[in-house]
């Protein structure tokens, strides 16, 4: 089975996350490609039978031009991974015909009452488009905007592309 995890990621904390998602996937033999949302295909290969979106929570939500732009200040003159579109346009311009099982994660800062999430932003945005998404979004966490992730969250990561293998392949038990 084939897997497109497409990511969104200011400092590399994303990235980072779904590379591993991707290697958890890959422990399941799934065949995984895993790309910057600005190289994402706006129509997906009759292939994938998995879609796996996520992104960086900004503003309690996806990423906006005005929050990119407020990274690029963040980031004292270091380059960004994604310095185009974010997923919530790619999601926009999104015309497939394939609408395989999709699942949605983000990176954020965990703080007490800090709400929002990119990640349950992009699934709803999905789910309007009539992609069934398979697993509720799941969080990654950074220790503060620029990172690094939390202790833990790459095996985190790894666990659940394990899990998410077996949901596409099993829907029916989750």
């Amino acid at each position: 089975m084939r897997a497109l995890v497409v990511y969104e990621s200011m400092f590399g904390n994303t990235q980072r996350v779904a590379e591993t998602i991707a290697t958890g996937l890959r422990d399941e033999a799934y065949i995984v490609d895993c790309v910057e949302v600005s190289r994402a295909p706006n129509d997906l290969p009759s292939d994938i039978a998995l879609l796996v979106v996520g992104g960086p929570t900004h503003a309690f939500s996806m990423t906006s031009a005005s929050t990119r732009d407020s990274a690029v200040k963040q980031s004292r003159g270091e380059s960004l991974v994604s310095t185009g579109i974010g997923i919530r346009e790619w999601i926009g311009s999104l015309h497939s015909v394939n609408r395989p099982p999709v699942a949605a994660f983000d990176t954020r800062i965990r703080k007490a009452m800090l709400p929002g999430s990119a990640a349950k932003a992009a699934a709803k945005r999905l789910r309007k488009l009539g992609f069934t998404v398979t697993v509720p979004p799941e969080s990654f966490w950074v220790t503060g905007t620029t990172g690094p992730l939390t202790a833990g969250e790459d095996e985190h990561a790894r666990r659940w592309g394990r899990d998410l293998a077996d949901v596409a392949v099993h829907p029916a038990r989750h």
